[in-house]
């Protein structure tokens, strides 16, 4: 699978979970954003922190898995 193919999945994926949240909990958005503004900046840098690495976890992982 190419790097362009690969990219355009993952952009997918997002966006289809990001829409599937939306379509589902539209009204949890607010209470999920406020609860965002309501954390200290430290903690909302390392749960994006986590996520990054979690993320790249997950890649790697799958490209191992493609062989």
């Amino acid at each position: 699978m190419s790097a362009i193919a690969i990219f355009l999945l993952a952009i997918g994926l997002v966006l289809s979970l990001e829409g599937l949240v939306l379509a589902l909990a539209p009204s949890r958005i607010d209470t999920l954003l406020e609860m965002l503004r309501q954390m200290p900046v430290e903690t909302r840098r390392n749960l994006g922190l986590g996520a990054l690495a979690l993320g790249v976890a997950l890649i790697w992982l799958a490209r191992g898995l493609a062989g």
